[in-house]
């Protein structure tokens, strides 16, 4: 049954009724994200969401269903799969990326074998909290660039009405309405801003922003583009050198979820199990041609705001992208939503996540006073937020990168590890 103020924990199944609707906020806050990775890289959108949606299934399956975490398409490798993919073809990137997951579950037996308690040593709540804050505050960019610029990326004030009108209905929702209402503001946000924009549409030709010709051109049923890996020295060994930034990043999502949920799941089911969970996620959708998978802040943040964390919820979504893989018209209806509306509902979950953060820090009690936490928080934020990076080449057109919440989260675990417990 529920705890504290949660509506429903991770084991705990909603009744049908409720199930469907929470598991489609779920979709549409993970849609975006997904899809976009393959348009960026050349991959396809159906296999993108077959491996997203499949990979989240095997992921519950090897966490024990004990993690209410959604998969989706990774930007950590997009220069990895756009540099190999030119400099020998798609199969090998697919085959790097294989390689790369099963590189983590390596990574995953490894740490089931040392045991965890490093990482209390290295990550306390000085450098989780941060970490934390640097996650959602890495995505404002984003969700501000949805909410105020069009299609060209000029700013757009039809842009930004829309995105505020979608966040006043959303937080509305949130706070305001009464029972189930209120634990699937997202959905009603996102239905709310889409008809506004297709009613403004119809008056005002500046808000004209939806266009169904991708719809109707779409077939009802079709088998995602499948693509099968190959495998060279190179590109294995690119995808795997990547790996060591995303198993950070995997790291911070992980303590944020657990943060955000009031579970540890570095200790059950074990970090061992969520990172080999993502491993073999990854390597099954490089296998079929979709992109890397990874843990996505959007659904963390829609968990945050409606206090549901059902892994049953997280499952149906996960099935939810699974068909509509099979049924392109759905997936093109789906594609059509405005990204101000988007951006508008981002603004919300973005935020959340930062909070949460903000949260750990005053509930753990850190002590800004101290000039240790002062230093290290500083140094994780400036880092993390301003868009820190450290890139070097491994070969021809490929270029190892490393920054944003990976390379704070590895900066902070040093200074934690190098700064002395007390200083003069």
């Amino acid at each position: 049954m529920p705890k504290d103020n949660s509506i429903y924990m991770p084991a705990d199944k909603p009744p049908i009724s409720r199930w469907i609707p929470l598991s489609f906020q779920h979709v549409f806050a993970m849609f975006g994200a997904t899809v976009l990775v393959p348009i960026l890289t050349g991959l396809s959108i159906t296999s993108a969401l077959f491996t997203a949606g499949t990979g989240t299934l095997l992921y519950i399956l090897i966490t024990g269903a004990k993690v209410p975490a959604f998969l989706g398409s990774s930007f950590a490798f997009i220069p990895a799969l756009i540099g190999i993919s030119a400099a020998y073809g798609v199969p090998y990137a697919m085959g790097g990326a294989v390689a790369a997951g099963i590189f983590y579950t390596v990574i995953a037996l490894i740490i089931k074998a040392a045991g965890l308690g490093w990482i209390k040593r290295a990550l306390p709540p000085v450098v989780i909290g941060s970490v934390i804050i640097v996650i959602g505050l890495n995505l404002a960019p984003t969700a501000m660039g949805m909410a105020m610029n069009d299609a060209s990326g000029s700013y757009s004030l039809t842009h930004l009405s829309i995105a505020v009108v979608t966040l006043a209905i959303t937080v509305i929702a949130n706070i305001f309405l009464p029972g189930f209402f209120s634990v699937i503001p997202i959905l009603i946000g996102l239905v709310s801003g889409y008809l506004f924009t297709l009613i403004m549409g119809f008056i005002f030709p500046a808000y004209a922003l939806i266009d169904f010709s991708g719809v109707g051109s779409a077939a009802w049923f079709g088998l995602p583009v499948f693509r099968f890996p190959q495998f060279n020295f190179v590109a294995i060994l690119t995808f795997i050198i990547v790996s060591f930034a995303t198993m950070a990043e995997h790291l911070g999502d992980t303590i944020t979820l657990g943060n955000v949920v009031g579970k540890d799941f570095t200790t059950d089911p074990g970090l061992h199990r969520t990172l080999a969970g993502d491993g073999i996620a990854t390597a099954w959708a490089a296998f079929w041609g979709g992109p890397p998978n990874t843990t996505y802040g959007e659904n963390i943040g829609v968990m945050a705001i409606t206090r549901v964390y059902s892994v049953w919820v997280i499952g149906g979504a996960a099935v939810i992208a699974t068909l509509l893989s099979f049924l392109p018209k759905f997936g093109a209806l789906i594609q059509t939503i405005p990204s101000p509306v988007i951006g508008g509902i981002s603004m919300l979950l973005f935020g959340i996540i930062a909070s949460s953060g903000l949260r750990n820090l005053v509930e753990s009690g850190v002590d800004y006073k101290c000039k240790r936490n002062l230093t290290i928080s500083s140094v994780i934020l400036v880092i993390g937020i301003g868009g820190g990076l450290l890139a070097f080449p491994l070969g021809q057109d490929i270029t190892f990168q490393m920054g944003g919440v990976a390379l704070a989260t590895l900066v902070g675990i040093i200074l934690n590890l190098v700064i002395p417990k007390t200083l003069p």
